[in-house]
């Protein structure tokens, strides 16, 4: 800007040098770097073309809500069929060209985009205001006399102001630095104190915005003001020079135009933003179910609808079932995870509105991407680079050479056209491609294991299997001898590790299904050896009988009785060493349970590991510390409150296998209490305000048939007693009587019950299941009598 007022505008030679300068500048750093590298680093005009274009213009395109891959500006190239192919190299992240309002909302509340906008309205006024200054009226300025000065570069010593009159002895050359400098740090200064302003006024309001809305608004404001002062006001020494009528029809349209950006800009916030891409990405799950959704959407495709209508939709679909649900909101993780619009570690706030939009509780996320990690392990590494822009140029790599192995394989008049032969073919070719997407070893073998399906699956498969022996380990030592006196807490880990072995077990078994190799047959040999009671569990109920192979199930020997020895010799670091690798489970109550086990073994351990252990959860963060504040080794299961109360419900029949956080915050609202031998617990025609679950000790139930006769029935430990009456919130029928010193019993408030019946929709369904078969036992039993 100050060499437009100093040097260009009116000497023709110096103007044709700098834009000669630039275009060299632009060509070279093209050549050297690729992509639109000069536009994201280089460009001067980069900022103001920020400032316009973003968070998006009046006629373009939404990226995050199109179908095609190559969206709005992104770097491009045309095949010779007439297809556009992606020729992005991820320069940038996020990226303008791809995605501009991604862009725009990523770096929204960062300091430099203050700067940016406020301090550019000051730029842009003291550009103008110095030819005010410099000539002491607006005559030099509105004539377009600056345009014509002949004396331009001899002028650069003479006085730089005049002002009421008076001449002001600072040179012109830095008297316009001084001057555009004042005005940025002016606009800077006014800017921020307005969005200060702005935001204690919000504080004031019944109903306060978000500071992100505050602050896109003012940013969207100041957009208004300065577009329409730049073309209207600056734009006045070459706009004059029409009739007066083209004057009026520019200026309107001006203010016309930028005013429908105002009013489609306005309401656009970051939460908006993510409604929209997580509802299309859903959208796109939605049409790969292929469910029949023609006779609610009244001959509109599901592409037609807006972000509320598909979320609407999925709650009417009659066979939008939990199952379908559950591979819909996998497969929208699986997209964000692998485009970087989310991590492991901030999916579960990313993604929170799509879980509550679909019923998606907190613990199917986690076990959304534990079936993830197993199915792909490479989605929750944090070595690997994840970005829209970077998927987008591993996925212009494999396009380019995909393209290339089909010509090589048309041209190519030998019979023996493996995929290795056609790549041996074309070392050159392939050279250039690496060197044009900057594609490294690491991520070549990616690719390469992704265009071969076949050595993809393979390799996902053994990498699987590698997992299986430390599970196994670890399953094994939850069973030695020494820890059997902690047997609650065993058997809560035990089954979480059997969780984990079924899923990957059935995660190769789906490998298997549509392989036949050699090397499939091998998988499925040692699968056999390593897995036989899993295998013989699935391959009788999950009809893998007649999905695989005669060979395939030949191989997989379940009835193999060496994966079943469990040696009972294991030593404390042996142990130890097992249970560290559960401890990074993604749930809290797994975690919970792993360091109680250690701290019996060995506590000071115990307590280093606890003191890595950082998370939101109110079990772990109780059981670290107590953990931590323990001088005394072997501390008790009943020393950690919250811990024992989660662990005898995961147990007992009616809780066992329940979303972790339900699990919890029941447990946070029980109480344990306990009985002496013969007090009674509840008695016939008390009202029901609680459920309660045997936890030490016994008890028997008293079923009075008539006026003389009593049946007597004795609870076994983890057995929940008045559930029908909880639920219909009736007088008990029966009394319960400890019939031990020392009975203690967990008592599970009704009112806790009822909020998570309404908020965990899966508890419930189980609940109704549980009830149903109770309910059936029940009735037998009196036609018995």
């Amino acid at each position: 800007m100050c060499g437009r007022i100093l040097f260009f505008n009116a000497d023709r030679l110096v103007l044709a040098l700098w834009i000669l300068f630039t275009i060299a500048a632009a060509i070279a750093v093209g050549y050297l770097y690729g992509g639109k590298s000069w536009c994201n680093y280089f460009c001067p005009m980069a900022p103001v073309q920020q400032i316009y274009s973003e968070p998006g213009g009046l006629f373009s395109s939404h990226a995050h809500t199109s179908d095609t891959t190559i969206t709005q500006s992104m770097c491009r190239t045309v095949l010779p069929d007439g297809k556009e192919q992606s020729a992005c190299v991820a320069c940038q992240n996020p990226c303008i060209d791809i995605d501009s309002e991604r862009a725009y909302w990523d770096g929204l509340s960062k300091p430099e985009s203050s700067w940016l906008r406020y301090g550019y309205v000051g730029l842009v006024v003291g550009y103008f205001v110095y030819y005010y200054l410099y000539a002491g009226s607006w005559d030099y300025y509105f004539s377009g006399a600056w345009a014509r000065q002949t004396n331009q570069l001899s002028s650069l010593l003479s006085p730089g102001f005049y002002i009421f009159g008076y001449t002001i002895n600072v040179p012109k050359i830095v008297a316009v630095p001084i001057t555009l400098g004042i005005f940025t740090w002016l606009g800077d200064r006014a800017g921020r104190s307005i969005e200060r302003a702005v935001k204690g006024y919000n504080l004031r309001r019944a109903r306060p915005l978000a500071p992100e809305v505050i602050k896109h608004r003012i940013f969207t404001l100041l957009t208004f003001i300065i577009f329409n002062f730049f073309f209207i006001f600056g734009g006045r020494p070459l706009v004059q020079l029409m009739p007066i009528w083209g004057q009026y029809i520019y200026e309107l349209s001006l203010v016309l135009l930028s005013t429908l950006w105002v009013y489609q800009t306005w309401h656009r916030s970051a939460d908006l933003y993510t409604r929209e891409n997580l509802a299309s990405r859903f959208r796109k799950q939605l049409e790969k179910l292929q469910l029949d959704v023609s006779q609610f959407l009244e001959g509109r495709s599901l592409s037609d609808l807006n972000t509320h209508e598909v979320y609407i939709l999925a709650k009417v679909l009659p066979g939008f079932t939990r199952e379908k649900r559950h591979t819909a909101y996998k497969g929208v993780v699986r997209e964000a995870l692998a485009e970087g619009y989310a991590n492991y570690s901030s999916s579960l706030e990313v993604l929170q509105q799509l879980r509550q939009e679909l019923g998606i509780t907190n613990d199917e996320h986690r076990e959304v991407l534990e079936e993830l990690g197993i199915e792909d392990p490479q989605l929750l590494d944090p070595n690997r680079q994840r970005s829209l822009e970077n998927q987008i140029r591993l996925t212009g790599y494999t396009k380019s050479l995909e393209r290339l192995m089909l010509l090589q394989k048309k041209q190519s008049t030998d019979s023996n056209n493996t995929f290795d032969n056609l790549l041996a073919q074309s070392p050159d070719e392939i050279s250039a491609l690496r060197r044009q997407y900057s594609i490294d070893p690491q991520e070549e073998a990616w690719i390469l294991s992704g265009i071969a399906p076949e050595a993809s699956n393979i390799n996902r498969a053994e990498f699987l299997l590698s997992q299986l022996p430390a599970l196994i380990q670890c399953y094994r030592a939850l069973h030695q001898p020494i820890l059997q006196a902690h047997l609650p807490v065993l058997l809560l880990l035990r089954d979480s590790i059997h969780h984990k072995k079924e899923l990957i077990v059935r995660t190769i078994l789906g490998v298997l299904e549509i392989q036949t190799d050699p090397a499939a047959l091998a998988i499925g040999k040692e699968l056999g050896t390593l897995a036989p009671a899993i295998l013989g569990e699935l391959l009788a109920t999950d009809n893998w009988q007649h999905r695989l192979q005669p060979e395939i199930l030949s191989n997989l020997n379940p009835l193999s009785e060496s994966g079943n020895v469990c040696a009972l010799d294991y030593g404390s670091e042996e142990i130890l060493a097992a249970l560290e690798t559960l401890l990074i489970d993604l749930n809290p109550t797994i975690q919970s349970a792993c360091l109680y086990i250690i701290a019996q073994l060995d506590l000071a351990q115990s307590q280093q590991l606890a003191i890595d252990c950082q998370s939101d959860s109110p079990l772990l963060q109780e059981t670290t510390a107590i953990i931590r504040s323990q001088a005394t080794a072997s501390p008790p299961l009943i020393t950690f409150p919250l811990l024992e109360k989660v662990v005898y419900l995961a147990n007992s029949d009616f809780f066992n296998r329940m979303q972790g956080e339900t699990l919890i915050a029941l447990a946070s609202r029980a109480e344990v209490r306990t009985f002496n031998n013969k007090e009674v617990i509840t008695e016939a025609g008390d009202t029901c305000r609680e459920l309660l679950l045997l936890i030490a000790g016994s008890a028997d139930i008293h079923f009075y048939l008539d006026d003389r006769q009593i049946r007597i029935e004795q609870l076994h430990l983890g057995q929940t007693l008045d559930e029908l009456e909880v639920l219909a919130h009736s007088d008990s029928q029966n009394t319960i009587v400890a019939s031990s010193d020392l009975t203690r019993i967990l008592a599970v408030p009704v009112n806790a019950f009822d909020d998570l019946l309404d908020r965990d929709r899966d508890f419930s369904r189980r609940v109704l299941e549980l009830e149903s078969r109770q309910l059936q036992r029940f009735m037998r039993s009196l036609q018995t009598i």
